[in-house]
């Protein structure tokens, strides 16, 4: 509790001096708070990209509806499988005039196949478990021929791991630069109450004494930091957003408050540094 009224008193003590770290925590958090803002986005425009994966057995010409559907029924109970919907020929046309409106006008009679289109479950849309599923729907007696775009597929899976890898290594990056701009901001508070150091030192204080305050400011500088990055990252999306006319993800409230946490984190991180650094060298 103590400790707690002595990191409070800081403040009061040097008003300006505090702001500005918050400011600079705030602003070092910014920078991460984008990254991780980009971050987000992108995964959500692969995820909607591998929405789209899907397995499209064509049937051979005048395989009944009554014997796909019956396969359909089996094959939607692979563990693999989120949905399989039967496309006659005629469904198959209309699709096709739907999509290719241009050329609507050439597709004419039911020349286009049935079709099973398979739809993937989350996890299992990689090359291995299309290809995989795709074995088994050969196996199927009707079935004529596959299509899934696998170099398709292959290049997505590539795409989405060397985002990841990317992601977080530049997090990480991110991370190390905010805490040595923090660790810094927390010195300077630390450099300007050397002399009391020194006096708490004299009569006997200990170091976990004397750096606890210190602690718990560099914490409740990071989550107020924390919070107002998070405030700028929001404001630069809606920005954007409105400037670039395109719709973005926001963080969730289960990240918005880890991004806080993770302020308080490296605030309490850059303290301990900081504060250690400077009692041994009292």
């Amino acid at each position: 509790m103590l400790a707690l009224r002595t990191a409070l008193t800081s403040f009061h003590r040097a008003p300006l001096l505090s702001v500005l770290s918050i400011i600079t925590i705030a602003f070092s958090l910014f920078a991460f708070g984008l990254f991780g803002l980009v971050a987000l986005n992108i995964r959500d425009a692969l995820e909607r990209v591998e929405e789209r994966v899907e397995i499209r057995a064509f049937a051979i010409d005048g395989t009944p509806l009554e014997t796909m559907v019956v396969a359909a029924d089996q094959v939607s109970k692979f563990p693999e499988v989120a949905k399989v919907d039967v496309v006659s020929q005629a469904q198959a046309l209309e699709r096709a005039r739907k999509e290719l409106g241009e050329f609507k006008d050439v597709f004419e009679g039911e020349f286009l196949p049935a079709s099973l289109d398979v739809k993937l479950n989350v996890g299992f849309r990689d090359p291995i478990s299309v290809r995989k599923v795709a074995d088994r729907l050969r196996t199927i007696e009707f079935v004529e021929d596959i299509r899934f775009g696998e170099e398709w597929i292959t290049q997505l899976n590539k795409l989405r791991n060397i985002a990841g890898v990317a992601g977080a290594a530049l997090g990480l990056a991110f991370a190390a630069v905010a805490v040595i701009i923090i660790g810094t901001t927390i010195r300077m508070a630390v450099l300007a109450r050397s002399r009391e150091i020194s006096i708490m030192r004299l009569v006997g204080a200990t170091d976990g004494f004397i750096g606890r305050p210190f602690l718990i400011e560099g914490s409740i500088k990071g989550v107020l930091g924390g919070i107002l990055a998070l405030v700028l990252t929001y404001l630069a999306m809606r920005v954007l957003g409105r400037y670039l006319n395109f719709q973005t993800s926001f963080f969730d409230m289960r990240l918005a408050f880890l991004g806080i946490l993770f302020g308080a984190v490296m605030g309490l991180l850059g303290s301990a540094v900081s504060v250690g650094r400077h009692l041994r060298n009292v």
